[in-house]
């Protein structure tokens, strides 16, 4: 059944399950380590470079004359209906969109919150619409999922607001920079490490993207999560271009629930970090996903594309694969129970 509603403490690092052995000709161990300003950087197969490709100059200026300006004169605005969220069951999903990449997910009793962020502002980009959510609308948080370090995703005072004492979980390198917030441990993954989390496993999963927070700090790395409990799954993609890495991800886990990003493939930079919605389609078929939820799109203008453009461009594409009844664009605050 399918429903949809509208709507300083101590800190330690756990060790996480060791990660599988590798497949014949997996090259997932093979990433080279470099020192950096006195850090172990890893270079991952997946990891796009920070150079820009050609033509970044006018892109940018177009960015700021078709998108940034015209979002910073124009009124936020203002949030959707704020409905409770709703209860799920011991054997249902609960997904609750509350903008951008964020979510919560319930599953087995565990509520589990995923890159929260009720930023109005990240510099001169603006938050589109009011959010429609808070910390506060929420059910008592259990465990925090976070994908990477990129600003939009690891977002301090959003985390502050929800830090109450729980665990939070994170891609290695990440967790120095949680010590502001009042999480009681912090636990750091590398690709394909699990950990546990009462009756859920808990994967980082690979991505094609990066995880810097700053230029200089390529050592943190960067995925998405497998959340599995023994007969559900919800997997949060995190932010990613199209690689072969999805069809991997899907015959390690039987998926229920992919929660897929379909903005910003119009980087300025030219450099191919996000999946247009076309692609995200292409991911979800590789991963063999049951039901697909976007995300990373209407919320902030981090792309050159037309700010309605990716759910309307997802839309078509469903409807000509024949996916419409595995597709479900939310509003933000809507709640899907399944």
């Amino acid at each position: 059944m399918l429903r949809i509603l509208h709507n300083k403490s101590h800190r330690m690092v756990n060790e996480p399950t060791p990660p599988p052995p590798p497949a014949d000709g997996d090259s997932r161990e093979g990433g080279r380590v470099r020192r950096f300003f006195g850090r172990d950087r890893v270079r991952s197969e997946n990891q796009v470079g920070l150079l820009p490709t050609q033509g970044w100059r006018k892109r940018n200026l177009q960015f700021l004359g078709d998108v940034l300006i015209p979002t910073l004169l124009a009124p936020r605005q203002p949030s959707h209906e704020v409905r409770p969220v709703p209860d799920a069951e011991n054997h249902e999903i609960g997904i609750t969109w509350l903008g951008h990449a964020a979510f919560l997910v319930q599953l087995e009793s565990a509520n589990i919150l995923i890159d929260p962020n009720w930023a109005l502002w990240h510099g001169p980009v603006k938050r589109l619409r009011h959010p429609t959510l808070f910390a506060h609308d929420l059910p008592e948080i259990d465990l925090v999922l976070i994908t990477h370090a990129h600003f939009d995703h690891l977002h301090l005072p959003s985390l502050r607001r929800v830090a109450r004492g729980q665990r939070v979980i994170v891609p290695r390198g990440v967790g120095s920079l949680l010590k502001s917030c009042d999480f009681s441990s912090v636990t750091e993954l590398d690709t394909w490490q699990s950990s546990e989390f009462r009756d859920l496993q808990i994967t980082l999963t690979p991505a094609r993207h990066w995880g810097a927070r700053m230029i200089h700090d390529t050592h943190r790395q960067f995925g998405g999560y497998l959340i599995e409990s023994a007969s559900r799954t919800v997997f949060h993609c995190g932010d990613s271009a199209l690689f072969d890495g999805f069809k991997e991800i899907g015959a390690r886990a039987s998926i229920d629930v992919a929660l897929m990003p379909i903005g910003a493939y119009e980087a300025p930079s030219g450099r191919p970090v996000h999946m247009n919605p076309e692609e995200a389609l292409d991911a979800f078929e590789m991963l063999d996903a049951g039901i697909m939820v976007p995300m990373h799109h209407d919320t902030f203008p981090l792309g050159g594309e037309p700010l309605r453009e990716p759910a309307q461009r997802l839309t078509a594409a469903a409807q000509q694969r024949g996916l419409v009844n595995k597709v479900h664009i939310l509003d933000e605050g809507q709640s899907l129970v399944v």
